[in-house]
């Protein structure tokens, strides 16, 4: 399986229209590739909090329209990053959206945990309440969005629906950089999975970003690493290493809290 992972620059002096457009064309160049991941917020920018309401989309807005076409384009799966949307019947939500080589939308996941510590995000937006998974030909992804990376039970819950490979759309900080490596691996080790984990390079309002994009294997090696700037990062990998490392090092099956009410004395 080849994936590629579009390590977007967003910074103030480009608009969105402008964005929107260069980054369908980046999409349409990985033609070849299976799976194709963007970062969060790619738009906007993921801590521009004056911008949210400003930009943001019904589902089926502009970047919708634009990512269903790059999509069907290049013939790739695409995990078109997230964007601010605007429900007409509730808040904004953080929400990623996931096209088939067909173009047609294959899922979209509201973000469940917000960031900023009752200020920013956190307020802002509505959190989602749904885990959301995905089966491609070649493996199940599940979904999760940025600061989700911190929330183990989150992906504990993706892969008791199935998921193998876990795709993490972020904006990440760069002051918190070393917080991002040491948990996408945490979380491929622990739960015996692929993770892509894709983040913006650039500034917005002021925040450099991580970068740093990153690719790990079922037993915590790194595949892949982008560096600080915008960047495509292009990995091949078998997902079927994920029942070979579950059947080699089944501590899945070991688990003991979280599937069962505990035992009475």
């Amino acid at each position: 399986m080849r994936a590629s992972v579009i390590q977007i620059a967003v910074n103030e002096d480009e608009s969105v229209e402008a964005r929107r457009r260069r980054v369908a064309a980046m999409v349409r160049e990985q033609a070849g590739s299976d799976l194709v991941v963007l970062p969060e917020l790619w738009t906007t920018g993921a801590f521009a909090y004056e911008a949210f309401g400003r930009e943001a989309e019904p589902l089926e807005g502009p970047t919708y329209e634009a990512m269903a076409k790059a999509a069907s384009d290049a013939g790739v799966w695409l995990h078109a990053g997230s964007v601010p949307e605007r429900d007409p019947d509730g808040p904004l939500y953080n929400t990623s959206l996931v096209f088939s080589p067909s173009g047609d939308l294959a899922a979209a996941y509201r973000k469940i945990h917000r960031f900023g510590f009752d200020k920013g995000e956190a307020v802002l937006m509505g959190a989602g309440a749904e885990l959301v998974t995905v089966r491609l030909p070649e493996t199940t992804l599940g979904l999760s969005t940025c600061y989700d990376l911190r929330f183990p039970e989150l992906f504990r819950g993706l892969v008791d629906a199935g998921a193998e490979t876990l795709v993490v759309s972020a904006g990440w900080p760069e002051r918190r950089r070393s917080h991002w490596t040491l948990l996408a691996q945490a979380r491929a080790v622990e739960n015996q999975a692929f993770v892509v984990a894709c983040g913006t390079a650039g500034t917005h309002a002021g925040v450099p970003q991580a970068g740093h994009s990153i690719v790990v294997d079922p037993w915590g090696e790194v595949l892949a690493r982008a560096g600080a700037d915008e960047e495509v990062l292009t990995v091949e990998f078998d997902p079927g290493k994920v029942a070979t490392t579950r059947e080699q090092f089944p501590a899945l099956k070991d688990r003991m809290l979280g599937l069962q009410p505990p035992r009475r004395p």
